[in-house]
């Protein structure tokens, strides 16, 4: 590994635990210095205030026809679709201000945690409900992992869309139980196919309030006998199912490696990296701690440790280095938005499978290459660059390196950039087009 200034590596810490640089804020990063932006980074951030969505839409009731049969009132079934519309798209533009604005870290583990924790509208079908796990993974995102799991567990959109609350004594469902280990906490090979069977008795009970938001055990619905899950005699219930998955070795390993894959490197720890980050997390699972260990890394400041950057990210991370704000959009920019992030194959609130979203080479396909275009043109137009305008044409490829906060342009990149520096707009929209922003590195 060739040492990197504090610039570089102040610039990486940007990059992985936030989603770049705002104007200005790698000078002023950089001035403090590697170890105290890892602390401001890593400090709590304030409460966030969540938007008001209104109530949830209702489940449009069936009408009587003649005959005697019900059937759905397709007039009720569209008002309560266009309002779940409404909400997820006040959602996203919320959380994706917060995402631009938020100087710590928290919404980039917010992010990761919802890639890892993967829930999405598509099937829990409530803007409301999925507002209220985001805001759970803000709240316990940086904390204990061993708290952030048992909220999950019990989560109201999580209880939907792996179907915990069709979990009853009568009728056990596997899916929340298995996909919590495999997953959630522990990883492949590491549970039974009867871990998994208990496992789904021990969550049984658990029902979900779509109105209150809320989740609440229904011990009717509940079976309270004695189960053996990962090799723990017991009464389990949810909790003690938590301690049992998270007591086994694997499991630590198992989180520290999906923050590493995500924060640092998509090749995995060597053995003696592993131990470290595992240790850091401790007995106690601590979140914060396991953060840190990932930055004091060597490899996390390596060159050869890089990431392809996730749509979302991408597009943050733009939108941040251009001082844009996705709420103060108009109408027709904001679509423009929502549909770029949609060509790109990634929306927030709505990850294709609980696996949560691909990494890597997937977001590098032709499609998605085009769909980054258009929204880098788009976005481009929208920002200030009157401060690229007062530069020489020569001068404009290394400005804009500045704005993005790139480490260095290649000679071929570079060229790129010259041909077509006499339009700002268009020099901005291919240099966040190009490898060194797509690729954080």
């Amino acid at each position: 590994m060739t040492p990197v200034d504090e610039r570089t590596a102040t610039r990486r810490l940007l990059d992985r635990l936030s989603f770049g640089p705002a104007p200005g804020e790698l000078d002023r990063r950089a001035t403090a210095g590697f170890a105290a932006t890892l602390d401001e980074l890593l400090a709590p951030a304030p409460a966030a205030a969540l938007p008001d969505l209104g109530p949830p839409a209702e489940k449009p009731k069936k009408k009587k026809k003649k005959d005697g049969n019900a059937e759905k009132d397709p007039g009720a079934a569209k008002e309560a679709k266009e309002l779940r519309a409404r909400q997820e798209a006040t959602a996203v533009s919320w959380w994706l201000d917060r995402m631009v604005a938020e100087p710590s870290a928290t919404e980039r583990l917010t992010w990761f945690w919802h890639g890892h924790f993967a829930t999405s509208e598509q099937k829990v079908r409530s803007p409301v409900l999925m507002l209220r796990q985001n805001d759970t993974l803000r709240r316990l995102g940086s904390g204990s992992f061993t708290e952030l799991a048992n909220a999950m567990l019990v989560d109201p959109a999580m209880l939907v869309w792996l179907d915990g609350r069709k979990n009853t004594v009568k009728a056990p469902n596997e899916n929340l139980s298995r996909e919590f280990m495999e997953l959630f906490a522990l990883g492949v090979g590491n549970y039974t196919e009867n871990d998994v069977r208990e496992a789904a008795r021990a969550l049984t009970g658990w029902t979900v309030d779509r109105e209150q938001g809320s989740a609440a055990l229904d011990p009717s619905r509940q079976d309270t006998g004695t189960k053996t899950v990962l090799g723990v005699t017991a009464a389990h219930d949810a909790r003690s199912f938590v301690d049992a998955v998270l007591a086994q070795p694997a499991s630590a390993r198992f989180v520290a490696g999906r923050l590493w894959a995500r924060l640092v490197s998509a090749d995995a720890p060597p053995p003696d990296v592993l131990d470290r980050l595992t240790a850091a997390f401790g007995p106690g699972r601590d979140i914060h701690a396991l953060v840190r260990a990932l930055a004091a890394e060597p490899a996390f400041v390596d060159s050869a440790s890089t990431l392809v950057k996730q749509p979302v990210e991408w597009a943050a991370g733009l939108m941040r280095a251009l001082g844009i704000r996705p709420s103060a959009l108009d109408a027709e920019a904001a679509k423009s938005l929502s549909g770029g992030l949609r060509g790109m194959g990634q929306v927030p609130l709505r990850p294709p499978s609980v696996g949560g979203w691909p990494s890597g080479p997937a977001w590098l396909s032709t499609s998605a290459e085009l769909a980054r275009l258009r929204l880098a043109e788009l976005l481009a137009g929208k920002a200030d660059l009157n401060g690229l305008k007062g530069s020489s044409e020569q001068g404009r490829v290394e400005a804009v390196r500045e704005v993005l906060g790139v480490g260095s342009w290649t000679e071929r990149t570079r060229n790129a950039l010259a041909s077509v520096a006499g339009d700002p707009a268009s020099l901005m929209a291919a240099a966040v087009c190009s490898p060194e922003y797509v690729v954080s590195g």
